[in-house]
């Protein structure tokens, strides 16, 4: 069974927004101050989901790199 990730960091969030990095840094510091987490403190993807308005399922299989289509079998 494979873990999968929880948690968005700054280059990950760059990439689902498609933004660069130094605005996707500006935006989970915001996720912070509004959870009033210290700097040392994850936001978790549905933290990040939720302040974003992003379905949390598709951003969640992003960051694991999930390919839908192989996670829905058949019966």
């Amino acid at each position: 069974m494979k873990l999968h990730t929880i948690c968005i960091d700054t280059k990950q969030a760059s990439i689902v927004l498609g933004k660069s990095i130094s605005h996707a840094r500006t935006i989970i510091r915001a996720i912070k101050d509004s959870h009033k987490k210290k700097s040392y403190q994850p936001v978790t993807i549905k933290e990040f989901c939720d302040y974003m308005d992003l379905p949390y399922e598709e951003v969640f299989n992003m960051v694991n790199n999930i390919n839908e289509a192989s996670t829905s079998k058949s019966a």
